[in-house]
C-alpha cells in the first residue's frame, strides 16, 4: 500500500544544515575532484538522532508514495557517507540494511553481508553532485543479484541532472556550480582549496 507523502519545505530541510552549522561556504574540494563555493556537511546534521529520524522520516515517506513499500525489500547504502542515513532508511521501512565500502579504491560488500538474489534495493545516499559514487555502488548491488528500483539521496547538488541510472528521489535538490580546476572563478581560485570530505581523492 502506498503512503501519503509527509512533505519538507527546502526552508525546514536547510534549517537543519543552518543549525548545525553543516551549510559551509568558502572553496572546497569535493570527491568527485570538482571545486565548490559551497558544501553540505551531512555527517554534522546526522549526529543528532532526531534530525537524522526527521530528513529521513520525509525522504523514506517520498520513496513509499511513489513504490509502495512492499517493492522494497533491503537498503543498501555506499560508505561512508551514505552509512547513517542507509540505516535509519532500513529501520523506518522495517527492512534490512548494509552498506558497501571502498577496498583498494573500488567498492564491495564486506562484513559478511550478502544479497538474496532479485532482492528489490533502495541505493542511499547522503549527497549526490555527479552520481559517480551512487552509479559504483549500485554496479556492486546488480553483480550481487539485486534489484535496485530506486536511489535516494538528501540533498541532490545537481539540481535534478544526474544519472544515476534508476530514478533518484531526493529531498531537496539544489542548483550549486561545480569547477574544474583549469575553470576556477577568481574568487575560488584565490582562496586554499579545503577537502572536507570522508572520501581520499586518486
Amino acid at each position: 500500500m502506498k503512503k501519503k507523502e509527509a512533505k519538507m519545505t527546502p526552508d525546514d530541510i536547510l534549517t537543519h544544515f543552518r543549525e548545525t552549522d553543516a551549510l559551509l561556504e568558502g572553496h572546497f574540494l569535493l570527491s568527485s575532484g570538482l571545486h565548490s563555493s559551497k558544501y553540505l556537511q551531512c555527517a554534522k546534521v546526522l549526529m543528532y538522532p532526531e534530525r537524522a529520524a526527521i530528513l529521513c522520516r520525509a525522504l523514506t515517506d517520498k520513496v513509499i508514495a511513489s513504490l509502495g513499500q512492499e517493492a522494497i525489500d533491503v537498503v543498501v547504502a555506499p560508505a561512508m557517507g551514505g552509512v547513517v542515513v542507509g540505516y535509519e532508511m532500513a529501520r523506518q521501512l522495517g527492512v534490512s540494511g548494509m552498506f558497501t565500502e571502498r577496498v583498494n579504491g573500488v567498492f564491495e560488500f564486506r562484513r559478511g553481508f550478502v544479497l538474496e538474489k532479485g532482492a528489490k534495493v533502495v541505493m542511499c545516499e547522503d549527497i549526490v553532485t555527479t552520481g559517480k559514487s551512487s552509479r559504483e555502488c549500485i554496479d556492486v548491488i546488480n553483480a550481487a543479484g539485486g534489484d535496485v528500483v530506486a536511489a535516494t539521496c538528501l540533498i541532490d547538488r545537481s539540481n535534478g541532472t544526474a544519472d544515476v541510472g534508476v530514478p533518484l528521489f531526493s529531498l531537496m535538490q539544489m542548483d550549486v556550480k561545480t569547477y574544474d580546476v583549469d575553470n576556477l572563478p577568481p574568487e575560488l581560485a584565490a582562496i586554499p582549496a579545503i577537502k572536507p570530505g570522508s572520501r581520499a581523492l586518486k
